[in-house]
């Protein structure tokens, strides 16, 4: 079955060069060229994967890939015109899977989409050995259940939602408490100890959380 392919693009040569290429390795592909009718497209057709520029008029693409992120998990890739706008994309952690530089070759393009489909898929084949159940407050590996404290699984929630995405000490600060209240980084580091232990206990010693030096934590498959 063909993947489909969003391009977000507002230089409609470009958008239309991308596209004949997609077509040609067996992907559907939709054009968009203004960031005002992304989101509701989105949210109606569900795509395999998104291709966003950033510059586009309307929305643009920082603000899309925010929005997106709200309710669905796609494959996005970011493209800019500018290679410094790299760091400070990586900088705003915002859960993009790929960002790719102007200029570019349209089979590069694809190359990219592609491996970044066939990770995707790879974790969402194994992340589905990681269940986790909000009513009964535990998460289960196979036929190993274990129970968490309602901290810990706020803890665990978005990194099992978003495997292999790094997550800042505050970020998780924000899911784990939503008072808001101010807690000390160390108090996290506390709890994804006890929680490595936990999961670790259900599915025979396996560490499914790294810590990223100088960043925070991901849950790794």
């Amino acid at each position: 079955m063909s993947k489909s392919v969003l391009i977000v693009e507002d230089e409609v040569k470009l958008a239309t060069l991308l596209a004949d290429y997609f077509k040609l390795t067996d992907y559907q592909p939709h054009i968009i060229h203004h960031g005002d009718e992304v989101i509701a497209w989105v949210k109606a057709n569900q795509p395999d994967a998104i291709l966003l520029d950033i510059m586009l008029p309307g929305k643009n693409g920082i603000e899309l890939c925010k929005e997106i992120r709200q309710f669905s998990n796609v494959p996005i890739l970011m493209v800019t015109a500018k290679v410094e706008e790299i760091d400070r994309l990586l900088g705003l952690e915002l859960g993009a899977d790929d960002y790719i530089c102007k200029p570019f070759s349209p089979r590069e393009v694809v190359a990219r989409v592609k491996a970044v489909l066939r990770r995707t898929q790879t974790i969402n084949n194994h992340i589905d050995c990681l269940q986790l159940n909000e009513l009964r407050l535990s998460v289960s590996f196979g036929q190993q259940e274990v129970s968490l404290t309602a901290v810990e699984f706020q803890l665990l929630k978005p990194l099992a939602n978003q495997p292999e995405r790094i997550f800042t000490r505050d970020q998780l600060m924000q899911d784990m408490y939503s008072d808001h209240r101010i807690v000390n980084h160390r108090t996290i580091d506390s709890h994804i100890k006890k929680l490595r232990k936990k999961l670790a206990d259900i599915s025979d010693g396996k560490d499914w959380i790294q810590a990223v030096y100088g960043s925070g934590y991901r849950l790794v498959i």
